[in-house]
């Protein structure tokens, strides 16, 4: 995932958002969590990164 939010533009970006989507998917699938397939999940986990990444 790091390789792909290194890009300053990721949050504007559908190709890198839908790719760290899967990542995300792949990652609760590993940890035996069940596939979340609701987007306003994904949208809510990209908007705190952006924030995370802005006040860092």
């Amino acid at each position: 995932m790091d390789d792909k939010a290194k890009y300053t533009d990721w949050f504007q970006r559908d190709d890198i958002k839908a790719e760290l989507k899967m990542d995300l998917i792949m990652l609760l699938a590993d940890h035996g969590y069940p596939p979340v397939d609701i987007n306003e999940v994904y949208q809510e986990v990209f908007e705190q990164a952006e924030s995370y990444k802005q006040h860092s």
